[in-house]
């Protein structure tokens, strides 16, 4: 018996062997794409870089730090009105970073040039993270100390 193999140029509704093949593929045209990001660490900073196509830096876009957290929000509305039609394009992307071990929450600039976000975040020294050995006594100890 041979496979089953599809002829058709896939249309806008789903047909049956995309719903076997995977029940959410089919939906992928309508659904919101997901904010592209790459991060990495070069100079002392934490730099990410996100895709954001066609929005307006000072109106659409909102990056917040708080608690080591990075918090990219990005909200999208066109409207093009002529005499016998308009269009309108809306949408809300929203990303969460986690920041790295050392992230300086006070120094974090951010930049819009080509539909690229980039937010670089300074990274403290090593002495300034790193945590202190805290000793151990002993129940013996803490009551002679009494």
């Amino acid at each position: 018996m041979s496979a089953l193999t599809r002829t058709q140029v896939r249309g806008l509704v789903p047909d049956l062997f995309d719903w076997i093949e995977s029940p959410f593929s089919a939906l992928r045209p309508f659904m919101a794409h997901p904010m592209r990001l790459e991060d990495y660490v070069e100079d002392g900073h934490y730099v990410v870089r996100a895709e954001l196509p066609g929005i307006d830096p000072d109106k659409q876009v909102e990056v917040t730090v708080s608690k080591g957290i990075l918090t990219i929000h990005a909200e999208r509305h066109e409207e093009t009105e002529t005499k016998h039609r308009s269009e309108f394009y809306y949408g809300v992307s929203s990303r969460h970073i986690q920041l790295p071990v050392g992230a300086d929450e006070d120094d974090v600039k951010a930049t819009y040039d080509k539909g690229i976000l980039e937010i670089t975040v300074g990274l403290k020294q090593k002495e300034q993270v790193a945590g202190r050995q805290i000793p151990v006594k002993s129940a013996k100890q803490v009551k002679q100390e009494s």
